[in-house]
């Protein structure tokens, strides 16, 4: 079974910035398509980010465009999550997932998870 792990999570200032990480295990990483997930206290659970097996395909939710990137090193078998110009609406449980299939937004299509690493956002 495929085992992910996050890192990376801490406080940080509004406009400040985080550099997540998740590194995978018992699995083929090069051939997963790997996101990320976010869930703040009392919300869903919502689709952040999400890029292809090869790396060359991506997709962003619309309130993170221009300030995340996603980016994976295939070599490493982790999934990186560059975030920029933090707002405290960032501040959630953020979340690494994958799938053996092709890009996708939907939680539900995501068969393997992390536990979280917490991201705090202060004002």
């Amino acid at each position: 079974q495929v085992q992910l792990v996050e890192s990376g999570g801490g406080l940080v200032q509004a406009g400040g910035s985080l550099r997540l990480s998740c590194a995978a295990s018992g699995g083929d990483f090069s051939r997963y398509a790997m996101g990320w997930f976010r869930q703040a206290p009392g919300k869903e659970r919502d689709f952040v980010a999400a890029i292809n097996w090869i790396g060359t395909g991506t997709a962003y939710a619309e309130s993170v465009k221009g300030r995340f990137t996603i980016s994976r090193d295939n070599a490493k078998n982790t999934m990186y999550l560059q975030m920029n110009n933090l707002k405290p609406e960032d501040t959630a449980v953020y979340y690494c997932a994958a799938r053996n299939g092709v890009l996708t937004n939907r939680l539900l299509d995501y068969g393997y998870w992390g536990q979280g690493t917490q991201v705090t956002v202060s004002s």
